[in-house]
């Protein structure tokens, strides 16, 4: 893998550095109180301002501030004018632009495109507090305040729409938010690296839209740089052989992808760019991207170095306050309720799920905390988080059982090109050891004045079943009634195109878990989630599923539906109908099938929910349909009654019927086990998944 500077390298002596913000301002007066008289950087962010490392914006400018500069935040700010930008006044240096730890799009809509009432991240759960694209509205108002200011895009937002993309809401393909926003730079991914050297190199006098070299970053270009090839993708054919990185010329080698007009006109070639670019994803191998605009390139540099353990524990051992800004006063946010007294152990994810945005964002590549700066952070909750009882309400990441996990080779994992490090089989080459997690699980228990750790974040339990050690522990210690678990379908077909592990996996973790809990003395339930319409699933794939649920008594309460959310390749198979897991041709690609029309859509939800009488009448009219009469009747093996209830879909209730409620709440979708299950503690076992988080209910990625 290559190598990279420390984070922390350029950091000044402390004689010069200013003394850490209680927090970083949002109004002249906290300047004025901590005597600056112009901030150097000022962040521009969708989210209400909460200072603690899972927030974007606290983690951009509490790093910028460990290298001396001064950052102020504007947070929500009214974008109908560009006065609420000039709240700090003008910028030193260069404006800091996200749309928060959210896509604004995925933040306002549900997957039907229905207007969300309620926002997590803004206080009182108030919506309508950011714009839809607030990249680009920002980064407008932002010129409007000061014109000569340069803009430096960040976050999912930016990240995720860097090339051209399939844009769900408007079903079009748009540009580049690059190009849209008129920025002079965009950074993707894990932002450290980036943001560090921009600033450094801004301090000195140079203009972002100047640094052309940085990893992680995107600009504009007119022409080609002088001394570079560029291996020419934009046509259907092979995609451009893998490169060594130790070969002469890799290094000043960029890959064309087709251009914003040639992926618009043709859904053939946007699933080959789609391929392309997931191919050039490793930053031990990855050349730059170029896709033309109108009579521009959309340069993409190589994916940033992931941080080292030391440089991650530097990240989260900044001066963070671990609270939203007082101005909030009494206000509730429910991101920050969610996560004040949870720990995060980890970044990154292999397991490559192709409707997924964390590998788009943070990578493939685990990026591990240290022992020492976990449990430190466990301290702090307990000594400074307002409210903390004791108990640790999650201890993971994108995924639970990651940490520390990495391919064995170091010099195999810098010329890998594989998607997933799981799917179809987990690779061989994978340390999948989880002795280091139990370890740490353990000293996390034994830190004084904790009563209680729970694991939340969504387990991947194909790895989980390599250690039946870890499996005990887990069980044993950190589950509190239910354990959630996302197999995501029971089919085969839509599992290939998810790159998900098949049932046979599920079923061998269930074994182990129930074990587990007999042993611990425990009656636990595991809480499996699933997908309704996802690309590659047939009516009869749902139909089955329902049939799955049914046969293990579980009742799902607010599914979910794919939502294709901008760059996944789940998202190319939607809008192309071709598979970009593999190769993309004119003639003899893999085509694949999507649940588009709000009709068989709803259909698909509808089997996931076959126990609600609602959905019954569309039920019956599509097994009718499907030839499968033999499902509707009274019987234990069939999915649903002839009859329909009084008050269902306002038809009469037929002979020998009776009323069949379901538990309605929250915005996610949760399964509710058979009726009487209750876990230890008396209450109905239940979870639930916001359709607007990222995977497994955790948070988005964060907008770094």
């Amino acid at each position: 893998m290559l190598a990279a500077p420390n984070l922390f390298a350029h950091r000044p002596d402390r004689s010069v550095r200013p003394k850490a913000a209680p927090f970083l301002p949002m109004s002249r007066a906290e300047m004025d109180r901590l005597g600056w008289d112009q901030c150097d950087v000022i962040v521009v962010t969708g989210d209400a301002y909460v200072d603690h490392p899972s927030f974007g914006m606290a983690i951009i400018g509490r790093l910028l501030e460990s290298q001396g500069l001064r950052v102020g935040i504007i947070a929500q700010p009214d974008w109908s004018s560009a006065e609420p930008f000039k709240i700090l006044g003008k910028p030193r240096l260069f404006w800091g632009v996200t749309g928060g730890n959210m896509d604004s799009m995925v933040n306002h809509y549900t997957a039907d495109r229905r207007l969300r009432h309620n926002d997590s991240y803004t206080p009182n759960d108030e919506g309508g507090k950011r714009p839809d694209r607030a990249v680009i509205v920002y980064s407008q108002r932002c010129r409007e305040a000061f014109k000569d200011v340069p803009i430096v895009l960040g976050g999912i937002e930016a990240s995720l729409r860097r090339i051209a993309q399939y844009d769900h809401w408007s079903e079009k393909i748009r540009r580049s938010v690059l190009v849209d926003s008129k920025a002079d730079m965009l950074v993707y991914g894990n932002a450290e690296r980036a943001i560090i050297e921009i600033a450094q190199r801004a301090l000195k006098g140079e203009s972002p839209k100047a640094m052309t070299d940085i990893r992680g970053t995107a600009i504009m270009r007119s022409s080609l740089p002088e001394g570079w090839t560029v291996v020419d993708s934009s046509s259907i054919d092979d995609p451009s052989a893998p490169v060594s990185p130790r070969a002469a010329g890799a290094d000043r080698m960029a890959v064309r992808l087709p251009s914003y007009e040639q992926v618009t006109a043709d859904k053939v070639l946007y699933a080959h760019a789609s391929r392309v670019l997931h191919q050039e994803s490793n930053p031990g191998n990855a050349r730059a991207l170029v896709q033309r605009h109108g009579d521009r390139d959309v340069w993409l540099n190589p994916p940033p170095i992931p941080l080292e353990t030391n440089e991650m524990d530097g990240v989260y051992d900044l001066p963070y306050a671990r609270a939203p800004h007082p101005s909030y006063g009494d206000a509730r946010i429910p991101a920050w309720e969610m996560i004040r007294f949870s720990v995060n152990i980890m970044r990154g994810c292999f397991g490559g799920c192709s409707f997924c945005s964390i590998t788009e964002h943070e990578g493939r590549i685990i990026q591990s905390r240290s022992e020492g700066s976990i449990l430190r952070e466990i301290e702090l909750i307990r000594d400074k988080t307002k409210g903390f009882t004791g108990v640790i309400s999650d201890m993971g990441g994108p995924t639970a059982n990651m940490y520390r996990l990495a391919c064995k080779d170091k010099e195999t994992e810098s010329v890998c090109r594989r998607p997933s490090c799981v799917f179809p089989d987990i690779c061989k080459n994978l340390n999948t050891d989880h002795s280091s997690l139990v370890q740490l699980y353990r000293k996390a228990r034994a830190v004084p004045g904790v009563k209680k750790i729970h694991i939340a974040s969504g387990l991947r339990y194909d790895l989980a079943v390599r250690n039946p050690e870890y499996v005990k522990e887990l069980v044993t210690h950190h589950v509190g009634g239910y354990l959630k678990i996302a197999p995501e379908h029971t089919e085969p077909g839509p599992l290939a195109k998810m790159m998900k592990p098949g049932m046979g996996a599920y079923d061998e973790f269930k074994r182990m878990f129930d074990k587990a809990a007999k042993e611990a003395g425990k009656k636990l339930y595991l809480i499996p989630y699933f997908i309704a319409a996802h690309p590659g699933t047939t009516d009869e794939d749902m139909m089955n599923l329902a049939l799955w649920l049914k046969r293990n008594g579980f009742k799902a309460d607010q599914v979910q539906t794919f939502l294709p959310s901008p760059m996944s390749l789940a998202t190319a198979m939607y809008h192309s109908e071709r598979n970009p897991l593999r190769p993309v041709r004119r003639v003899g690609s893999e085509m694949v099938s999507s649940a588009k029309g709000l009709k068989q859509r709803r259909l698909h939800k509808a089997f996931l929910r076959y126990h609600d009488p609602e959905n019954w009448p569309i039920l019956r009219e599509a097994l009718k349909r499907m030839g499968r009469e033999d499902l509707i009747g009274p019987g234990e093996e069939q999915l649903i009654p002839a009859w329909q209830p009084v008050g269902a879909t306002a038809k009469p209730r037929e002979k020998g019927g009776k009323t069949f409620l379901t538990q309605q709440a929250g915005q996610g979708r949760r399964v509710v086990p058979p009726v009487g299950n209750k876990p230890a503690g008396g209450h109905p076992v239940r979870t639930e998944r916001d359709g607007r988080a990222g995977r497994n209910g955790k948070l988005s990625p964060k907008a770094r």
